[in-house]
């Protein structure tokens, strides 16, 4: 889609290296803000976006859609497809593509129509455009919610699986529409054509760079350089995708389900180094997306001929936006359980209240702003859809997403899979610690001091241990609890001794750093107990 057209804003306008520092600072620190307050990121951000964009004397923050569609995109559509289970989603693959194909498409129509019927002298073209941008919903911020509110992990699982996939939909549907609005229009069966070879070509190319980014990991070996190498995939995948034709976020979501699955076959260090990276990537980016969102305001209200009759037609775009989810949701959910036995004794009947939730969870995001920014300068209505793609993103943020957890905590799911996990993991860990033991009696011969072998057997029940105590959550404190506090106390010594030590310059300030590394991994593995 970053090829839909030239960027329409002149190359001096755009944001320079001091404005684009000053917007991600700022951004990161309202996050902190609404972390400390236990508030919600993204919808703060937005709002204080909003309000800075009409401050006078500030630079305009203009979104360029080539930085987000290449720069911003990969990487945060890679590191959710780490995070997330391929086994989860290929359980759910169903009503995830009902969701991220389905609805996708019927938004685009329906949206599309609703707009050609409510704007005037908008062609069905160019208002299949504008139905094709809003199309996709953006989960962040309703996955960040729903986690924080413990909502049931399938639930989860669909939101996630949806805004893996959806964009691809979207873009490839927007493509289509863009070609027909600037009068290169595309038969249906070539559109068909075309959105059945993204979708083949993105899915085939994500395996493949999967495949070979596990070869080279493997081969590499070390964990600094492996997770250096992982932050070029989604660039790599997404561009070489893009320039076959293929689906570049089928391509990125894809390859990283794979890396994502396949990571217990690389190292521990990878591992962590991951983790750390990828978790620093989306606190940036997802501050950045967020922010940018809000301040747009500004820019887009002086780039159309805004008065009352298309404030109107806006905010019917926004309701259509919002509606046709719910009326999607319920058939595409009951209908399939209702006519296919073999579905309603795999799925059972889903609980009202979950269809409801993914229903209002449905905001939108900077993809669209993006997508409708890229629009193709020879849509003459590029303005006016970029307007409504602005009230239609701004619109569902601050109203599903003010008040998706009043809808969760109203409908009070019963969620019992914490304590299932728990119990699950006990179970396992019990025989994980006893298959280690059993591995050690082998190993173990006369060469080797008995008082090692009791200190590994000593760990391995700990940790057979105190799952269970976790489990149990007793008043008084467990032995495995007292351990964990007593060993930080001594942790908290020895750092103390050696940078001590460094201060008075009996070791050089790299040993410190070295010594200081061990002791915050042992520590690190003692919150996870």
């Amino acid at each position: 889609m970053a090829r839909a057209g030239p960027a329409v804003v002149a190359q001096d306008e755009r944001m320079h290296g001091p404005e684009l520092l000053m917007l991600l600072l700022g951004a990161l620190l309202v996050t902190a803000l609404a972390n400390r307050l236990n508030w919600s990121a993204p919808l703060l951000l937005v709002a204080v976006g909003l309000g800075v964009s009409f401050i006078p004397g500030l630079p305009a923050f203009d979104l360029d859609p080539h930085l987000i569609l290449v720069l911003v995109l990969p990487p945060l559509l890679y590191s959710a497809a780490l995070d997330s289970s391929y086994l989860n989603i290929r359980a759910n693959l169903r009503p995830i593509g009902f969701l991220a194909v389905g609805l996708v498409l019927f938004t685009t129509v329906t949206v599309g129509w609703v707009a050609h019927l409510v704007i005037p002298d908008m062609p069905l073209a160019a208002a299949l455009v504008l139905g094709a941008v809003v199309a996709p919903p953006d989960a962040v911020a309703a996955i960040t919610i729903g986690r924080r509110l413990g909502l049931p992990r399938r639930a989860m699982t669909l939101l996630t699986g949806e805004s893996l996939i959806n964009d691809a939909t979207a873009l490839t549907a927007y493509k289509v529409a863009v070609a027909a609005a600037v009068g290169t229009a595309m038969g249906w069966g070539e559109g068909v054509f075309v959105f059945l070879a993204a979708t083949v070509g993105g899915i085939a190319l994500g395996l493949v760079f999967g495949f070979l980014v596990q070869r080279v990991r493997r081969m590499c070996g070390e964990g600094l350089l492996d997770s250096a190498f992982a932050l070029l995939v989604p660039f790599g995948a997404y561009l070489f995708a893009e320039s076959v034709e293929a689906s570049g976020v089928l391509a990125v979501v894809v390859a990283g389900l794979y890396v994502g699955h396949n990571a217990p076959s690389t190292g521990y260090s990878t591992r962590l180094q991951d983790a750390a990276v990828w978790r620093s990537v989306d606190a940036l980016l997802e501050a950045f997306v967020f922010a940018i969102i809000g301040l747009q305001v500004r820019k887009v209200l002086s780039d159309v001929d805004l008065n009352w009759q298309l404030v109107q037609a806006a905010l019917l775009v926004l309701l259509a936006t919002i509606v046709v989810r719910f009326v999607w949701m319920y058939p595409a959910t009951y209908l399939p359980i209702w006519l296919s036995k073999r579905v309603r004794e795999r799925e059972g009947m889903p609980h009202v209240g979950k269809v409801n939730v993914i229903a209002w969870a449905g905001m939108r995001g900077v993809v669209s702003l993006a997508a409708a920014a890229a629009i193709d300068s020879r849509v003459e209505e590029r303005n006016v859809i970029l307007f409504c793609t602005f009230v239609v993103v701004v619109g569902t943020l601050l109203i599903q997403g003010t008040t998706l957890p009043w809808v969760i905590r109203k409908i009070g799911f019963e969620n019992n899979e914490e304590r299932g996990d728990a119990l699950a993991e006990a179970q396992v860990q019990h025989r994980a610690a006893q298959a280690s033991v059993d591995r050690l009696d082998e190993l173990v011969g006369e060469d080797v001091p008995p008082q090692i072998v009791d200190r590994l057997r000593i760990i391995a029940e700990h940790r057979g241990n105190a799952a269970w105590e976790r489990l149990g959550r007793q008043e008084s404190e467990s032995p495995a609890a007292a351990y964990r506090r007593l060993r930080r106390t001594m942790l908290a010594t020895e750092r103390e001794v050696f940078v001590q030590a460094r201060d008075a310059g009996e070791i050089d300030d790299e040993v410190l750093f070295r010594v200081l590394r061990e002791l915050d991994l042992e520590e690190a593995a003692l919150a996870r107990e």
